[in-house]
């Protein structure tokens, strides 16, 4: 008999574990409070690099670069799988006026990536709606946003299509079902439902699912606040980034602008200071925004942790639950390797990259 996994959680976190353990023949239920793919994966502006990714540490470079690397194969993947196009879409990235430059191209130089100084009026001649009072510029070429809500839409979709899959949304679980230490299931809205192993990859939500067995997770909600323009399509031909606000183009001419960093709990509500902030930056940024029309604006929860390395592995001392989740602001961009890394350890497979750095022994 195939065992059965229980997957908490409908973010990309869950819906692409379920898929690669799926695809690694196990059977799987996807339990979601809400609908899927609708809290913070939803919410994230889907650079497929952390903001500043020389200031990690190199628990998070590793799934970054791994994941960097396999997100066009997962896009084109789930676009003939589903015709649903994820949308990766490779622009590069300017950094403007880093005071830390220096530090950004050692680290580049270590790491073998492609960041190096380009002259501000290159930048200008590249990026032509660039507003005025930038000095300096580095550049990655190669760097990709995935339009995430077509990213979370194709997972969904390509979930729906294998028959040893579940996806159950409306049910939150409550808590967990235990045979002496061992996890055998969970408590839901709709009764009890039993699996050999459980994992939980609930975003903001785990640290609170985890307290009702007395294990204490230090992940936490920080709210993210963005906005969307609607612009012409060759508007903006590359991402840009300058003092912790970036813009983002998609395809067809939709800009992200974000974003906030707010300790608040789980309070989501857009704020219309917020919305000010972000609009004076995206002008700065971008001065032509000043007449683009505001089609957007939203909050999302992230799930931040110690330093944002995700826990990703069993629970020791509860044996049959995992985890896969406090991937803080970097859920997108590190989402394939972490799955990856817990679908290989879940099914015995050589890790993808080292697990030690996530494992929850010894973190917990």
């Amino acid at each position: 008999m195939v065992e059965v996994s229980i997957v908490v959680g409908g973010g990309v976190i869950g819906l692409l574990s379920a898929y690669l353990l799926a695809n690694a023949g196990r059977n799987v239920v996807l339990l979601e409070s809400g609908e899927t793919g609708t809290e913070a994966s939803w919410a994230g502006g889907g650079i497929v690099s952390p903001l500043y990714p020389w200031r990690y540490s190199p628990a998070v470079t590793a799934l970054a670069h791994w994941s960097q690397d396999f997100y066009p194969r997962l896009g084109e993947r789930l676009r003939e799988q589903t015709d649903i196009d994820p949308e990766v879409y490779e622009t590069g990235l300017y950094w403007l006026d880093l005071d830390d430059e220096d530090e950004a191209l050692t680290w580049a130089e270590r790491e073998g990536r492609p960041l190096h100084r380009v002259g501000i009026e290159e930048v200008h001649a590249a990026v032509p709606p660039l507003g005025e009072g930038f000095s300096r510029a580095v550049f990655m070429p190669g760097v990709a946003n995935v339009r995430n809500p077509r990213l979370l839409q194709a997972l969904r979709a390509a979930l729906i299509k294998l028959p040893n899959v579940r996806i159950i949304e409306h049910c939150p679980v409550a808590g967990f079902v235990r045979d002496g230490w061992r996890v055998v299931g969970v408590q839901t809205a709709k009764g009890e439902m039993r699996a050999e192993r459980v994992v939980v990859a609930a975003g903001a939500w785990s640290g609170n699912l985890l307290a009702t067995l007395g294990v204490e997770l230090p992940v936490k909600p920080m709210k993210g606040q963005m906005i969307l323009f609607k612009c012409a399509e060759d508007f903006l031909p590359s991402m840009v980034l300058a003092k912790r606000r970036y813009a983002i183009p998609r395809r067809d001419g939709h800009v992200l602008v974000g974003s906030t960093l707010e300790d608040v709990g789980f309070d989501k509500t857009p704020t219309e200071d917020a919305f000010e902030s972000l609009r004076a930056t995206a002008i700065k940024l971008l001065p032509a925004l000043a007449d683009a029309e505001v089609i957007k604006h939203w909050a999302g929860l992230r799930p931040a942790s110690p330093e944002g390395i995700p826990y990703i592995g069993p629970v020791p001392g509860h044996d049959g639950l995992w985890l896969n989740c406090g991937h803080f602001r970097n859920g997108l961009v590190l989402a394939p390797a972490s799955c990856q890394l817990l679908a290989d350890l879940m099914t015995g497979n050589a890790p993808c990259i080292d697990p030690e750095p996530y494992a929850p022994a010894g973190r917990l």
